[in-house]
C-alpha cells in the first residue's frame, strides 16, 4: 500500500505526568472458542501490502462483512445482546493486519477490527475500543461477529464514527502468546492499530480526524487508559485524545483486584481464572516461578500453562481448572499473589499506575455497575480518587442493575456501550 500523506507538525505533549455463572466468567469471551467469520475479498483492494517496516504499517486488509442498512446493524447487535437505539447507518467491517512491537520492543504483527459507517461523510472521528479478557485467539473483535466482543465497535460505527479495535498481541491473527494485562504492549498495539486504520481509510473514501475517542471494557479499560495517556503525551504526530470512557476496569489490579479475589469477593470461578492467568501470563514476562508446581496444586500444575496458549477454548479452560482459588494454588502461590515481590511487584506497579501517574486534559467519565462480581468497584473508586489527586474530576456513572447472561460485569459493557455512544456524539457535536 502506498498512501501519500503530508506529515503533520508534531503534537505538543499535553499530558501532565504526576452460569449464567458459566457465561459470566471472564467477560464471556472465554466461551467464544474458534469463531466462524465469513470473509470476502475486499474490493479496495483485496490485499494491501505495506511499503515500509514502521510501526502501524499496514500488512493486509480484508473485508469481513457488510451490514447494508440500519436494520441489519440492529439485528447484528441484538444477536449479541446489545441495544440498537443509537444506530443511524449501515456498517462495513474489515480486518487489518499491521506492524507493531511486542512486549520487549521487537517487531511483530497484530490484527484488529476496523468498522466504518456507510455514509457519504468523508472525515470521520475514530473511536478506539479495547476489549475484555479472552482465552482463545479468536476471542477478539476481528475474529467474531454478532458477538459480545465486536458489538461495541459496530455500535460506534453505526452511530457515524470509525470503530477501531485492536485484537491485542497474540490474539486474532497475531503470532505468539498474549501478554495479558501488560499495559505497555496493549498501548502500542492500540496506537499502531489507529495508525493502520488511518493508512487504510483513504482506500474506503474516508479520512480519520485527529481527535480519538477512547473506550474499553474490563481488561480493555486499563488498555484504554494506556492509549489515552500515550495520545496526550504526544506519542503520535497525528492523533490526539478527544475523550476517555473506560468501563468496569481493574485499574488497581495488584492493590484492589487481587486482594479481593483472594478474599473471595470475586465470583469464585472468575477468581480461579484470573488468579491462574495472572501467574501464567506475568511469568512469561517477569520471573514469578521456575516451575508451575511451585504455585499451582499438583492436580493442575502440569497442564495449567498449556490452557493459556491461545489455542484452548474457554470451555476447555473452565473444565481444566478447579472451582475455588484454594484448590488452585499452593501456599507459595497464594503468598506470591498476596505479597508480590521482585519483578512481579514491579510489573504490578506499572499495571496499577494507569490512573495515578497522569492528569488527562480531555473529558473523562468512568463507567461501572454496583455489584460487579468480577471487577470489584473499589477499582473505580481508586481510579477516581487518583485522578482527583492529580486535579482531574472524573465523574463516575453507575449503570445500575444491568445484568447480562447472569453477570453484572458483562451487563456493564452492554449498558455502557449505548451511553458512551451518546456521550461521544454529544462531544462530537460541540
Amino acid at each position: 500500500m502506498n498512501v501519500s500523506v503530508t506529515a503533520p507538525p508534531p503534537v505538543r505533549p499535553r499530558a501532565r505526568r504526576l452460569r449464567a455463572p458459566l457465561a459470566a466468567v471472564c467477560c464471556a469471551l472465554l466461551l467464544g472458542g474458534p469463531a466462524a467469520t465469513a470473509a470476502v475479498a475486499v474490493p479496495h483492494p483485496a490485499q494491501v501490502q505495506a511499503q515500509h517496516q514502521g510501526r502501524g504499517a499496514l500488512v493486509s486488509a480484508e473485508e469481513l462483512y457488510t451490514l447494508a442498512t440500519p436494520e441489519d446493524v440492529t439485528a447484528e447487535l441484538a444477536a449479541a445482546g446489545f441495544d440498537g437505539d443509537t444506530v443511524r447507518h449501515g456498517v462495513v467491517a474489515y480486518r487489518l493486519v499491521y506492524r507493531t512491537v511486542d512486549a520487549h520492543g521487537r517487531p511483530t504483527t497484530a490484527s484488529g477490527l476496523f468498522a466504518l459507517p456507510l455514509t457519504d461523510g468523508r472525515r470521520l472521528r475514530a473511536v478506539s475500543f479495547a476489549h475484555g479478557t479472552g482465552a482463545h485467539k479468536d476471542d477478539s473483535p476481528s475474529m467474531q461477529r454478532a458477538a459480545f466482543v465486536s458489538a461495541p465497535v459496530i455500535a460506534h460505527a453505526a452511530a457515524g464514527a470509525a470503530g477501531v479495535a485492536p485484537d491485542y498481541l497474540g490474539m486474532g491473527k497475531g503470532p505468539g502468546l498474549h501478554p495479558w494485562m501488560d499495559i505497555g504492549s496493549e498501548t502500542t498495539a492500540s496506537l499502531d492499530m489507529l495508525r493502520a486504520a488511518r493508512a487504510f481509510a483513504p482506500r474506503t473514501g474516508h479520512t480519520l480526524a485527529r481527535e480519538v475517542m477512547v473506550t474499553g471494557f474490563s481488561q480493555g479499560a486499563s488498555a484504554a487508559l494506556g492509549l489515552a495517556r500515550a495520545l496526550e503525551a504526544g506519542e503520535d504526530r497525528w492523533f490526539r485524545l478527544g475523550a476517555l470512557a473506560p468501563v468496569s476496569g481493574a485499574y488497581d489490579f495488584g492493590g484492589t483486584e487481587l486482594p479481593a479475589l483472594l478474599r473471595g469477593d470475586v465470583e469464585a470461578k472468575s477468581g480461579v481464572i484470573y488468579a491462574a492467568y495472572t501467574l501464567v501470563a506475568f511469568n512469561r514476562l517477569h520471573p514469578v516461578y521456575d516451575h508451575p508446581g511451585e504455585v499451582f496444586d499438583d492436580d493442575y500444575a502440569e497442564h495449567i500453562e498449556e490452557l493459556f496458549d491461545g489455542a484452548h477454548t474457554g470451555r476447555q479452560l473452565m473444565a481444566g481448572t478447579p472451582e475455588t482459588v484454594r484448590e488452585l494454588l499452593t501456599d507459595r502461590g497464594r503468598e506470591v499473589l498476596e505479597h508480590p515481590t521482585g519483578a512481579l511487584a514491579d510489573a504490578l506497579r506499572t499495571t496499577d499506575a494507569v490512573c495515578t501517574d497522569w492528569a488527562p486534559e480531555a473529558p473523562v467519565r468512568l463507567y461501572m455497575a454496583s455489584g460487579d462480581e468480577q471487577a470489584v468497584t473499589g477499582n473505580t473508586v481508586h481510579c477516581r480518587s487518583a485522578l482527583r489527586r492529580n486535579g482531574v474530576d472524573a465523574p463516575v456513572v453507575d449503570l445500575g442493575a444491568v445484568d447480562h447472561q447472569g453477570s453484572r460485569h458483562l451487563g456493564s459493557n452492554v449498558a455502557a456501550t449505548s451511553a458512551i455512544v451518546r456521550w461521544f456524539g454529544e462531544l462530537r457535536g460541540r
